[in-house]
């Protein structure tokens, strides 16, 4: 994406989130205010890693690699569960899908599954946290692939061991304008039938929404923050198990499910 492009949609995207309020705006607020007051400190939920996870040891802050899409700054900030003392040093690692739902690295990618990505790197990389537990990345807003809810995913080690194996999850109400009115998301051939609401993953596993995203609109990106709560106690770090999880439910009320406060069952 150009400069002269990078500016134009986030233009797009700053009128666009003034229309909805209160739909994108309250759903960011909603998620800002639930990740930064109550249970911080208490452990992350354990998610699955998914098909896709690969150690391409890049120790990297960008790992876009020139995919296109709406920039994103993702910062995780790893803490003891219980104590919430930072954890300097504990390595970060993070992947998730193009603005196409195209993970690197293997093949059967894209709406066709032909496409084969062996090989590649993009959207993928490794930061270790610095003394406040910080770690950054630059990347682009993650796009969808059929049967999954919008999401990017991490893996935290300390001591060379796993410790925390997670997904983040964006608000609805964001992920809808985007994909709806951004070229680089747009033009899809099948519908997107997973959102939060009816992604098992997201409802099975994190049905606090403790591993929610805040998001916060800068000058010319997306700002995304997370704290993950660990535990170095044996036998904490038990990741949910790939793909066992029931039929993911038919949503009726799409609006219901993706604008809070409406209280209206989406199913």
């Amino acid at each position: 994406m150009t400069n002269a492009t990078r500016r134009g949609v986030l233009g797009l995207l700053s009128s666009g989130a003034a229309l909805l309020a209160p739909a994108a705006r309250a759903a960011s607020e909603t998620q800002v205010s639930a990740t930064a007051a109550d249970d911080a400190c208490l452990l992350t939920p354990q998610s699955e890693s998914g098909p896709y996870y690969l150690d391409p040891k890049l120790l990297r802050a960008d790992i876009a690699e020139g995919r296109p899409g709406v920039p994103l700054a993702l910062r995780l900030r790893v803490i003891e569960a219980g104590s919430c003392m930072a954890i300097a040093g504990a390595r970060v690692d993070v992947w998730h899908c193009d603005a196409r739902g195209i993970y690197s690295g293997y093949p059967g990618q894209s709406d066709s599954h032909k496409l084969d990505e062996s090989g590649k790197t993009y959207l993928r990389g490794t930061q270790m946290a610095d003394a406040a537990g910080w770690a950054g990345f630059r990347t682009i807003y993650p796009g969808w692939y059929p049967g999954r809810a919008t999401h990017i995913h991490f893996r935290v080690f300390l001591d060379d061991a796993t410790v925390l194996t997670g997904q983040t999850f964006f608000p609805e109400a964001l992920n809808e304008f985007i994909y709806s009115n951004v070229p680089d998301y747009t033009g899809r051939p099948k519908q997107r039938l997973v959102i939060n609401a009816n992604d098992r993953v997201a409802t099975e596993a994190d049905a606090d929404h403790k591993a929610y995203c805040a998001i916060k609109e800068e000058r010319d990106h997306y700002l995304a923050t997370l704290t993950l709560a660990v535990s170095r106690k044996p036998g904490a770090a038990v990741e949910m198990p790939t793909g066992k999880l029931p039929p993911v439910p038919w949503i009726k009320d799409r609006l219901a499910a993706l604008v809070p406060g409406l209280k209206r069952n989406p199913f």
